[in-house]
């Protein structure tokens, strides 16, 4: 989890590798109009959110017992509380960074629907994980390979395929 830019879909498909499960990217479970409304540089409201919420939840849904990585953004502790209610024993890694190493990343990719102007709408909008919330926060910073250590350090093997 984690604001844009934060290097979700990078770290994620790297732990889903060294868990030996499946990858998503939940970018590709939003209806086109949330797409569209982003790409304009609006944000999206809980409302926008909640169909694309559902799809992911219901990815992970198909997924218990057996594990996956779901790169998503997961800003509200009330998003993630929709995820665990599909998929209780989802465990999330909120990369963490600042503001300039963020903006940083965004401006230096091409392609992605994620203008930099939403990224102050998207850290107003993150709540951090709650002591009481099953995860861990990593520092962006560190190199890929430790943050996926760190993250496979807090998954545990319950999530890694019997």
């Amino acid at each position: 989890m984690g604001v844009s830019g934060s290097g979700k879909s990078t770290v994620g498909a790297a732990l889903a590798d060294a868990l030996g499960v499946p990858f998503t990217d939940s970018d590709g479970l939003h209806p086109a109009a949330n797409v569209a409304k982003m790409t304009q540089g609006i944000p999206l409201t809980d409302a926008d959110r909640e169909p694309w919420l559902d799809a992911v939840s219901a990815r992970l849904a198909e997924h218990t017992g057996t594990g996956l990585v779901v790169a998503c953004s997961a800003l509200r502790r009330a998003y993630r509380d929709r995820l665990r209610s599909h998929a209780p024993s989802t465990v999330f890694v909120h990369l963490s960074g600042d503001a300039a190493v963020l903006a940083e990343r965004m401006g230096g990719r091409s392609g992605h629907f994620m203008p930099t102007a939403l990224l102050d709408s998207q850290l107003a909008t993150l709540e951090p994980l709650a002591a009481d919330e099953a995860g861990t926060t990593l520092d962006i910073r560190r190199p890929v390979d430790e943050i996926v250590a760190g993250a496979v350090a807090v998954t545990g093997p319950e999530v890694a395929p019997r």
